[in-house]
């Protein structure tokens, strides 16, 4: 394995944590602590207690890892927020 290589896992946050962190549940069971990518962050793409994620870690620390994948659920709005049309000061 090379050195620059990272494990992907999939799981769901279980828990919001200070300083934009997250503890995430993997399927295999085991409990993560997760920050978000800076993309995501970026574009503000919030996450939620029981989103599914995909998180990326290191082989050299496998109880820390990044968020760099928010998969969407049903239900939830498609598009970005509406701004106000007709707003006067």
């Amino acid at each position: 394995m090379a050195k620059e290589e990272l494990l992907t896992m999939e799981g769901y946050i279980e828990e919001i944590l200070p300083d934009g962190r997250f503890a995430v549940l993997l399927d295999n069971e085991h409990k993560i602590i997760a920050y978000t990518a800076g993309k995501m962050r970026k574009f503000r793409i919030r996450s939620v207690v029981g989103d599914r994620v995909h998180v990326e870690m290191t082989p050299y620390d496998l109880s820390k890892g990044r968020i760099v994948f928010r998969e969407r659920t049903p239900g939830q709005a498609g598009g970005p927020p509406r701004r106000r049309s007709g707003f006067k000061r």
